[in-house]
């Protein structure tokens, strides 16, 4: 039986830089590293970076992930990414759901980033 889910995977051409990116830019904790990659966060589900040396997964580079990361204080965190020179997709914008923007890695895979901060509340 399926319990839950353990992690997500997205490929990159660059696995230095890609660490450089995810541990350091975005400051997301490494519960594993090694030559298969990156396992980021410390319980799953966990966010696998991969270098793609298959010619599939090298086809899976650079690409609407479909991953959404929760950010509490995202305006803020948007400022953070801004000064570290991020690529926003697209700026934080207030929906009737929440705010959500979205940022690319150096190889152009795209995440959203989200906070559930409801129009005309105040960010805590």
């Amino acid at each position: 039986m399926i319990q839950h889910i353990h992690s997500f995977a997205i490929f990159v051409n660059d696995l230095d830089r890609a660490t450089a990116f995810y541990r350091d830019t975005l400051e997301l904790p490494v519960s594993k590293q090694g030559s298969f990659g990156l396992e980021l966060f410390l319980e799953p589900p966990h966010l696998g970076v991969h270098p793609a040396t298959h010619p599939d997964s090298k086809a899976l580079v650079g690409r609407h992930t479909g991953i959404t990361l929760y950010v509490p204080g995202l305006l803020h965190f948007c400022g953070i990414l801004h000064d570290r020179k991020v690529r926003f997709v697209s700026e934080p914008t207030q929906m009737s759901w929440g705010i959500m923007a979205m940022i690319a890695d150096p190889e152009d895979n795209i995440f959203a980033l989200w906070e559930d901060r409801m129009p005309g509340e105040e960010e805590s």
